[in-house]
């Protein structure tokens, strides 16, 4: 360690200390895992190809989403069977939502949900033509019909597009609560009158009313059992309201999922009856002449299932109950295997990850129809309709969260001259003195452990003195500084760097920091360059827990670009990431955490434009009045206590000035609870569609004759 030596040594004269940070005896700092370091020889070596793999973007994302040859990531609406021209460059979408009216955009800020209703389009057809091949492969004889559980996403467009997506193959629903189940009634009328709409839940008085009004509407609804308390509710209000329902029942299967979302499976599951409920129940059947009601069999392993074998395991348990069923004289007709298809969100096709399967549809349709098949025919029973429950692998990938990094954090080691160096070895105490000899000598020896020992024991004796008051805030920081080129050169620099990102985890990624569940999350640009950076994420809350410090791939880092501001900005150059795969839950589950509302959500399909996509739905995200609203605040009322407030205090004989000072309260109230560029403009909802305020447009309006409820509702969405 030449260039150490020389720089701790202060024997006689003052070394030069900082002056051999850029020694070419130094050791080349570590990249980061899965990239070597640049050389001048490799440098420019790069290509979207590398990053790719890098990301592993060919293993989580397709059949939707690649790097293309300009190193953005692409766009793939129809999985395997898109076209080359009709690839969606997923950077033209950011630019064309977010930038101002003026340049063409529609002016809409970030963060930003982009919503692919042709990848819905697709996995639905996927998921059904999987179930249609393993159906006429294995002699299978009935039909594979599907619903999709809303709870994964509620979004009312995303609901209606599986709908009239399922239309032609009975695709149904699945609610597990009121609400749900009055959003399920409305969206099936425009369904197939064969789909089903499935009841499950836990369930009251209004509830089963509820569902049996959906009977008699003439949807499809099968009310499931979740408790043995349920039945009696179910006989008693059929009576009442003179509607025969179709019953279902879900069973606690012994097969049991280890993983995190295996809670719900196994004996002591929290839904579901016991073998001993389910012959309860069918006598209590059987004694008021409503045993042909009971039609259907339901259960649950958990989601996220890791392999096809424990899969088939519990399909055939399930399988073996709905025979025995049949047994006792209910007239069977279908087979809810659940939820449970997972998806591979880090790529690996692992069972030992609980973020990977090793299956793909085929294989999970494939276990599903054998498991049953052996089963009904080595019973001699009917073959059943075949029904899944499965919303995380239907509407995980048509979703994006764009999101964008503003800055990040630079760790400059400050270079020291020899006088500031001589200056700082004697302000040292007799013991920190000590200290920095022994590290000398030390590294005279080449002897890093040792160093790190002394400079790790300087460092601590110069923070007790500050705490003391005897030592000042220079003095601190020529330490940190000094230790800091002492980790650099031995090596053991931690080099990972904070990029603060416009967003709450919270908000938009709540699983992250609920459950720990990981999604791929890289940049959606610069993909022919070159990440020199190990980053993590931290978001705008003031939570310590607001940060992405975990990525797929074991990484506790996420390979980054330099911001191209430079000095730990972007300059106004936008860098953007995208997290993929959240399609599902996520937007549910989040909060307000610090009041932060929820992203801009667009709406792209593929289209035969220039672009070769067009936003055909723009809803800009809440504002700071509406996320006011959720926590029972009334902005209109705030707002005119602050106008008082400010007619109050303002200046004396100047109107105009305490006018325009109300009438920036009020353009506060409407802006985004996110950071907001200055190029971006306001945006506000206009009955059945948008328009868009920039600043000037703002001023202006403020400056108009318009009243001040005027004023108050210019901009209000």
């Amino acid at each position: 360690m030449p260039a150490l030596a020389c720089c701790v040594d202060a024997a006689a004269t003052a070394p030069p200390g900082y002056a051999f940070a850029g020694d070419s005896s130094l050791p080349a700092p570590v990249i980061f895992s899965g990239v070597p370091p640049a050389t001048t020889a490799t440098a420019t070596a790069w290509s979207p190809s590398l990053s790719s793999a890098l990301y592993k973007v060919d293993g989580w994302g397709a059949p939707y989403f690649a790097v293309n040859s300009s190193g953005n990531v692409a766009v793939r609406p129809h999985g395997a069977g898109t076209l080359a021209h009709q690839e969606i460059d997923l950077l033209k979408i950011v630019k064309k939502v977010s930038d101002p009216k003026s340049k063409g955009g529609l002016g809409l800020p970030l963060p930003l949900v982009i919503r692919l209703p042709d990848v819905l389009k697709n996995r639905l057809e996927s998921l059904q033509a999987a179930f249609d091949f393993a159906i006429q492969s294995q002699d299978y004889e009935n039909h594979y019909q599907g619903v999709y559980p809303v709870k994964c996403n509620q979004d009312r467009y995303v609901v209606e597009d599986i709908v009239k997506f399922g239309s032609p193959f009975r695709f149904g629903l699945e609610a597990g609560s009121k609400p749900e189940l009055l959003l399920a009634m409305s969206c099936l009328c425009k369904g197939s009158p064969d789909s089903f709409l499935v009841c499950n839940g836990f369930k009251d008085v209004e509830y089963i009313s509820l569902a049996l009004i959906a009977r008699k509407l003439a949807l499809n609804t099968v009310i499931v059992l979740e408790q043995e308390e349920e039945l009696d509710l179910v006989i008693e209000l059929s009576r009442k309201l003179s509607i025969r329902p179709v019953i279902g029942l879900r069973a606690k299967l012994r097969t049991k999922h280890s993983g995190h979302f295996g809670s719900t499976s196994g004996e002591k599951g929290k839904f579901g009856l016991t073998t001993t409920q389910i012959l309860r129940v069918v006598r209590k059947l059987e004694q008021v002449d409503m045993l042909d009601c009971l039609q259907l069999l339901h259960f649950h392993i958990g989601s996220q299932i890791p392999t096809t074998a424990l899969l088939a395991d519990g399909v055939s348990e399930a399988a073996q109950i709905y025979c025995e069923l049949v047994r006792l004289g209910a007239h069977m007709q279908v087979l809810d295997i659940g939820g449970g298809l997972g998806i591979d969100y880090d790529g690996s096709k692992s069972t030992d990850s609980e973020i990977s399967v090793s299956y793909g549809l085929e294989e999970y349709a494939s276990a599903v129809v054998r498991a049953i098949r052996l089963v009904c025919d080595r019973r001699s029973v009917k073959h059943p309709i075949v029904c899944s429950e499965s919303g995380r692998a239907i509407v995980s990938h048509h979703s994006i969260l764009i999101f964008e990094a503003v800055s990040a954090s630079v760790y400059d080691t400050p270079s020291m001259s020899p006088l500031g160096l001589q200056f700082f070895v004697e302000t040292l105490s007799e013991e920190a003195l000590a200290d920095y000899k022994n590290l000398s000598a030390a590294a005279i020896k080449g002897e890093s452990d040792t160093c790190l020992f002394y400079a790790d024991q300087l460092k601590q004796r110069c923070i007790d003195q500050f705490k003391e008051g005897s030592l000042g805030m220079e003095q601190l920081a020529a330490v940190d500084g000094f230790c800091d080129f002492v980790y650099k050169v031995i090596g053991v620099s931690d080099s990972t760097r904070t990029y603060h990102v416009n967003l709450s985890v919270f908000t938009s990624i709540p699983d992250f920091w609920g459950i720990g569940q990981l999604f791929p999350i890289i940049p959606i640009h610069r993909l022919d360059q070159r990440p020199a950076v190990k980053g993590i994420l931290s978001d705008l809350t003031c939570d310590s827990d607001g940060k992405i410090d975990k990525f797929i791939g074991g990484e506790s880092t996420l390979p980054l670009h330099e911001l191209e501001g430079g000095n730990g900005n972007n300059g106004g150059c936008g860098y953007y990431l995208g997290m993929f795969l959240g399609g599902a839950y996520e937007e549910a589950l989040g909060g307000v955490h610090n009041l932060f509302g929820g992203p801009s959500v667009v709406r792209v399909s593929q289209s035969d434009g220039p672009h070769s996509f067009a936003v055909t739905r723009a809803m800009p995200g809440p504002c700071c009045s509406d996320v006011l609203r959720v926590m029972q605040h009334e902005p209109e009322l705030m707002f005119e206590m602050l106008k008082h407030r400010a007619e109050e205090f303002g200046q004396e004989d100047d109107g105009m000035a305490n006018a325009a000072l109300a009438g920036g309260l009020a353009h506060y109230f409407h802006s985004m609870p996110y950071l907001v560029g200055s190029s971006c403009s306001l945006t506000a909802m206009n009955n059945g569609g948008f328009y868009y305020c920039n600043e000037d447009e703002y001023i202006e309006a403020v400056d108009s004759t318009s009243t001040e409820d005027e004023q108050w509702s210019y901009c209000y969405a």
